[in-house]
């Protein structure tokens, strides 16, 4: 009796513990549910169907090519250019953007709370961060489905000591056949990039 008495304490130790599991993650997928849900919020219309139109480029990669350098500045024209769209998820967009053998950047595009916010991922071969990571900026509310443009953010300004006003816009056309990455300071353009849409690698 005693033995029945002691099995049946565990199984129902055990019921209970696999339950308990059971609502556990049932409650942790209920919450990112909120999460995601809230961050979706965040976004105008218009910034989700950028993050979508940007998402429909999923697992192609694409050539592309400087179109225009401010003088003075170092040109990129003789560079290989080549945009991978590899992660592509409700809240996220990355796209490692390679500059000949030089694979240390990527562009983030995320989902926060604050709205739709673009970030450069710079990182060494083995992938530690480099000092200068992670600047971008918010989108400020004038964009479209197919043009967004990013001012620097306060963290950027810090890390950058930014005097130049900077501000990142990226330009897909409407037809989808072109992606453009602009530069600009104190609103004028210093660096152009044009990516070709209809020709995948």
């Amino acid at each position: 009796m005693i033995r029945i008495i002691f099995f049946l304490s565990i199984f129902s130790a055990m019921f209970f513990s696999c339950g308990q599991r059971s609502q556990d993650r049932e409650e942790a997928s209920d919450d990112m549910i909120v999460r995601i849900e809230a961050l979706e919020s965040a976004l105008s219309e218009n910034e989700r169907a950028f993050l979508d139109n940007l998402a429909g480029l999923c697992g192609k990669s694409f050539r592309g090519k400087e179109t225009f350098m401010a003088p003075g500045r170092e040109s990129w024209a003789d560079k290989d250019f080549v945009m991978h769209v590899t992660v592509c998820e409700d809240d996220r967009v990355y796209i490692p953007f390679h500059l000949d053998d030089d694979h240390s950047r990527t562009w983030m595009f995320l989902a926060g709370d604050k709205g739709l916010r673009f970030r450069h991922d710079h990182r060494h071969e083995d992938g530690t961060p480099e000092d200068l990571t992670m600047y971008g900026g918010y989108a400020d509310g004038t964009g479209t489905g197919y043009m967004q443009k990013f001012p620097a953010d306060d963290y950027t300004v810090e890390l950058l000591e930014d005097v130049l006003n900077r501000e990142w816009r990226v330009i897909l056309a409407e037809d989808l056949s072109t992606l453009e990455y602009q530069l600009l300071y104190h609103g004028e353009v210093v660096f152009a990039a044009e990516f070709d849409l209809t020709s995948p690698l």
